[in-house]
């Protein structure tokens, strides 16, 4: 699948609000980044739009859900509603991200037919199902299946959907590791979405090398369902379904001295909105992976519109 997506990290130096205001610092080598998206003069984009932020207040952990599914695997509506409750339930702490893939790729779950004729997947979820399916001595075998950030549970990444509360409950007090802050630009004129980011190390423990993750995510939408009862629901809602990473591939941008910005990490994105998405029911989720332990160390969302 051909990316759509422009990635580049800009030398953005003192950055200190998250007000849009006049940026005095220098941006950098913009080169890679869609300035033909911005309708309008970009140097203007440069003096008054682009994003300053504040010093990150938040203190708490957020986890994120990805629930491997398929529309016509019978129970996952069983598991999409329980990761819906648990964002319900945690509202700001949880958020789900629904991945159509199972732990090879398409299988029949996420195969289309005459009956069943949308094609959910994506070359970044389905690598996302094959990577945690493969991995030696997995149990991820079928659908459903899901991960609480990444947390290792009996030495498995996935795990049933009867365990998701009791390991999401769990993570939430943890310390938290790794602070992100992000501000989105929208420009409906040429759909173009201009994401600024800040990923700030807390624990000076780490050592593995860490990514910084952006999913493209549609919040709900009507279509076909295979039920528990084999019957199919013509006007199933399908939440929070991943539709692509913003990224080079679903492992997402390494975080590197050349990113690093007195001691914080800063990594902007272009991309225009494909023209089937509604802007207003479409967010991402931004989130820092460990490349050795693959645990997500926290995770946020950031409304595109």
């Amino acid at each position: 699948m051909r990316k759509i997506i422009y990635i580049v990290f800009l030398g953005v130096a003192g950055l200190t609000s998250c007000d849009k205001v006049d940026n005095p610092y220098p941006v950098g080598n913009v080169t890679e980044l869609d300035t033909t998206l911005y309708p309008g003069v970009w140097s203007d984009y440069v003096a008054n739009e682009w994003t300053v932020f504040t010093p990150n207040g938040n203190t708490l952990r957020n986890v994120l859900i990805e629930d491997f599914t398929g529309h016509q695997c019978t129970f996952c509506p069983l598991a999409a509603d329980t990761a819906h409750k648990l964002v319900y339930d945690y509202p700001g702490r949880a958020y789900a991200a629904t991945i159509h893939s199972g732990p090879n790729g398409i299988s029949g779950f996420q195969s289309t037919s005459t009956e069943y004729p949308i094609d959910w997947t994506n070359v970044d979820g389905l690598g996302i199902g094959s990577y945690f399916g493969n991995i030696p001595g997995s149990t991820f075998t079928g659908n459903p299946r899901g991960s609480i950030s990444r947390i290792l549970v009996g030495g498995q990444y996935t795990m049933s959907t009867s365990g998701w509360r009791n390991t999401l409950v769990a993570a939430l007090p943890t310390a938290l590791k790794v602070n992100i802050q992000s501000e989105t630009n929208y420009y409906p004129a040429t759909r173009g979405v201009f994401l600024h980011t800040e990923v700030d190390v807390l624990d000076a423990g780490i050592t593995n090398d860490l990514y910084t993750v952006v999913y493209l995510i549609e919040d709900s939408i009507v279509a076909k369902q295979k039920m528990p009862n084999n019957t199919t629901n013509e006007n199933y809602i399908h939440r929070d379904v991943m539709r692509d990473a913003v990224s080079t591939d679903w492992k997402g941008r390494k975080l590197t001295d050349s990113d690093k910005i007195d001691d914080k990490y800063y990594f902007n994105y272009s991309f225009a909105l494909p023209a089937q998405y509604n802007p207003d029911n479409m967010h991402l989720l931004i989130y820092v992976r460990d490349a050795v332990t693959e645990e997500v160390y926290h995770v946020i969302k950031q409304e595109i519109n």
